[in-house]
This record gives C-alpha cells, sequence and structure tokens, in this order.
C-alpha cells in the first residue's frame, strides 16, 4: 500500500484510496475524536499517581490553552468566516458561546465550578461536602469535551481530510486538562475507579461526538457547516476563557504568558506545514 497522500490544504491529512475503502468516513471520524480524547488520559494518570507541582501543572495548562486560542483562531472560526461570511460565523460563535456558558452555569451549581483545579484551596468539593457534586463533575467533563470533538468530525465530513492542526490542539489541550482535573478530583477524596472511569467515559464520548459530528453534518451545505463549526469554536473559546486560562494563572509566575504564546505559535506553525 502506498503510503497515505497529503492534502492540497496546510495541515490537512487525507487517506489514500485503499484506506478509504476500508474505513468507512464516520469510523475514520471516531478514531481521530477517541485519539484526542484519549489524551485526557494521558494526562490523568500522573495527574491523579504523582503529586505533581501546582506550577508545572499551571505551566503545562497555559500552553495548552495557547494551542487551542490558535487553532481556533486559524483553523475554526478563520474557516467559517472563509465559508460562510462574517454574520454566520459571529452568530454562530456567539450561541456556542452562549449555550456552553448556560451550561456552566447549571452544573457550577452543583460543584463543578471549579472542576479543572488542580489544588485543595479551590479544586471540586467532594461528594461529602456537595451532594450530587461527582455527577457535575462528569458532566462539566462531558460539556467540555464534545464541542472539541465534533469540530474533528465535522472537518472530515467538510473536506474528506482531516486537520492535523486541530486534532493535535485539541489532543494537546487535553493532557493538561485531564492532569489538573485528576489532581483537584484526588484532592477531594475521589478515588481511582471514578477518576479514571470519568475520563475513559469522556473519551468514549469524544469518539462518538466525533462520528456524530461526521454523520450528521457531512450532507448539510457548506454555509451550515460553517456555522456548525463556529458555534463549536465559540463553545471551545468558552470553555478555554472559563476553566483553562483560571487555572493557568491561578499559581502565576513572570513566564506564563511566555508559554501560552509558545503554545500558540506551535498551533499555528503546525496550521502552515
Amino acid at each position: 500500500m502506498a503510503p497515505p497522500a497529503a492534502s492540497a490544504s496546510p495541515g490537512h491529512w487525507r487517506v489514500d484510496g485503499d484506506l478509504e475503502e476500508t474505513m468507512p468516513g464516520v469510523v475514520e471520524a471516531g478514531a481521530w475524536g477517541l485519539l484526542a480524547g484519549s489524551a485526557l488520559l494521558v494526562g490523568a494518570v500522573p495527574g491523579y499517581l504523582l503529586r505533581v507541582p501546582r506550577l508545572v501543572v499551571a505551566s503545562v495548562m497555559a500552553f495548552g490553552a495557547g494551542v487551542l486560542l490558535s487553532a481556533l483562531s486559524f483553523e475554526l472560526i478563520a474557516e467559517a468566516h472563509e465559508e460562510a461570511g462574517l454574520v454566520p460565523a459571529a452568530v454562530g460563535t456567539l450561541a456556542g458561546a452562549g449555550a456552553y456558558t448556560l451550561g456552566n452555569v447549571l452544573l457550577a451549581r452543583r460543584g463543578a465550578r471549579h472542576r479543572k483545579r488542580s489544588g485543595r484551596r479551590r479544586g471540586p468539593p467532594s461528594e461529602s461536602e456537595e451532594s450530587g457534586s461527582g455527577t457535575a463533575l462528569a458532566l462539566g467533563a462531558l460539556l467540555d469535551g464534545v464541542p472539541e470533538s465534533v469540530v474533528i468530525g465535522v472537518g472530515l465530513a467538510q473536506g474528506g481530510a482531516v486537520s492535523l492542526v486541530t486534532v493535535a490542539a485539541v489532543f494537546i489541550s487535553n493532557i493538561p486538562e485531564g492532569l489538573s482535573s485528576a489532581a483537584g478530583m484526588r484532592s477531594s477524596g475521589r478515588g481511582g475507579r471514578y477518576v479514571f472511569g470519568v475520563w475513559g467515559s469522556i473519551a468514549v464520548a469524544s469518539m462518538l461526538a466525533s462520528m456524530l459530528g461526521f454523520a450528521v453534518v457531512g450532507g448539510l451545505p457548506a454555509t451550515a457547516v460553517a456555522t456548525v463549526t463556529a458555534v463549536a469554536a465559540g463553545a471551545i473559546l468558552a470553555m478555554v476563557s472559563d476553566t483553562m486560562i483560571p487555572e493557568a494563572f491561578e499559581d502565576t509566575h513572570l513566564a506564563m504568558g511566555l508559554i501560552t504564546v509558545c503554545g500558540f505559535l506551535v498551533s499555528f506553525a503546525l496550521s502552515h506545514i
């Protein structure tokens, strides 16, 4: 079998004809979504088993936030604007941010407000401290992860090629998310079965969300696809601002902004390779 052929668009990867015949698009979308979601487990293992210094957690989170901000700017919102125009892209982005914020507010009232915090001082509450917080934490993790996975499937449906930049951005950002959240859950008394069960379930949900993004959006007009992309991008941007950046800068040091910029530039470079 010949090696995979690259698409004309930078940062995108297209499977060759033989692989396309054996791997339907929806299955491929699920595989990419599962790959990106599995990074949550990669981060959760050291976050739960090791006592990672909070400054390290914050630095890794800052890098992941920069990666996602770049991918949002140059991959998702830019493409939505190019396909659908300014108004649909802006309205979709606001709608996604609004929907995420509403869901986040509802879950915050049940104890999921600080689900990505790693420290004891402002980590998530234990079940004894707030009944139902375990379910809220799981739903909060699902709320954070689904939009990221949907855009992977949508991008594959739109161009027949997966955006390596988007997959890499989600994968890189999921590692510090899993690390910080697992550390916070451990400090609040959550057991290993709960922690790894949550992140394993979210990884599977990421696969299903990516498959759903491909299957549902695949037959829609380009303008509708672009609008859906903008909605997902708005939700991701709200998530980064509300959960990742506060954790990154809670134990801030002078290099934190520089680390965020480094993550931004890594993602930017990937989009132009």
